[in-house]
């Protein structure tokens, strides 16, 4: 990580020193690998009617991601937490709704946990799944979860441990990606994604008898809701930045890439094509009753 550190300054310097051409403005951001995806495809959105706007992300976990910003080694950051005392001199802009889903390899036949469960779990309360009635495995489990450089580890470590240590038998990792790549390959595997990470391989376990869905999400009826934020410093933000927020929360068309990458919008309208083709399909459903 300090690696990535270091040649995120480096590259923020030799932008800023760099004349601009023909006007392009290239924002520089870090953070959340949670919501990478989500931004690598919304930057691509923005590009098509901002052609000026270039974005350059580095996903070294949303806590680091605020450190960047504190430092002035970004200009932005994603983060998957809401904010702490310790993230002072930045200022957060909630832009959509995300789950933390809950995976196991394919082969476990397991549907459902309760919180308590996966707390044991990843407390090293529980660490065979024997003990877990419903896998139909009687071997060691092998937990994977994030590091502490991720903001997902801080919200995972408030939300189900209840503010306790993970344990020594979690093997912590350095992006969600890894921590799905890890479960899909490991049958004694369980570890925490975000949605846009829920491809593949994987089952996707339910939480207190509620599903990781958008429709759960939603109405944060799910127990591992979470909004996906970005991150700015408060003394001198940068305008180009602040647009592309607003673009992302009220635009319809971010909206939509919000969905398709498997984020749940919380302020965004709904496209007026699609608003249309639902009225259609319900008034065929209605002719046919």
């Amino acid at each position: 990580m300090t690696f990535k550190r270091l040649a995120l300054g480096t590259v923020l310097a030799l932008l800023l020193a760099a004349p601009a051409s023909a006007g392009a403005t290239t924002l520089i951001g870090s953070g959340s690998t949670a919501a990478q995806p989500y931004f690598q495809a919304l930057f691509a959105g923005y590009h098509k009617v901002n052609p000026s706007v270039q974005f350059l992300y580095t996903g070294d976990g949303g806590n680091a991601g605020v450190k960047d910003v504190q430092a002035g080694r970004s200009q932005f950051a994603g983060q998957s937490r809401p904010p702490l005392p310790s993230d002072e001199g930045t200022t957060y802009v909630k832009l959509f709704l995300d789950g933390l889903c809950v995976d196991v390899h394919p082969g476990n036949t397991l549907t459902n946990l309760s919180v308590t469960q996966v707390r044991n779990i990843f407390t090293g309360a529980v660490t065979n799944w024997s003990q877990i009635p419903g896998s139909g495995l009687s071997t060691t489990i092998d937990p994977v979860g994030r590091n502490s450089t991720a903001g997902t580890f801080t919200f995972f470590t408030a939300a189900i441990l209840e503010g306790q240590t993970q344990a020594s038998n979690v093997n912590p990792l350095a992006s969600d990606g890894l921590v799905a790549n890890a479960v899909q390959q490991d049958p004694n595997a369980i570890g925490y994604a975000g949605l846009a990470y829920q491809k593949g391989p994987l089952r996707k376990l339910s939480l207190n008898g509620v599903a990781c869905a958008p429709q759960n999400i939603k109405t944060l009826q799910y127990p591992l809701s979470r909004f996906l934020w970005l991150v700015l410093p408060t003394a001198s933000p940068n305008p180009e930045v602040q647009k592309f927020a607003d673009w992302v929360r009220t635009s319809a068309a971010a909206g939509a890439i919000i969905t398709a990458g498997g984020g749940v919008p919380a302020f965004n309208p709904t496209p007026k094509k699609a608003t249309k083709k639902a009225k259609k399909k319900a008034k065929r459903r209605a002719k046919k009753h």
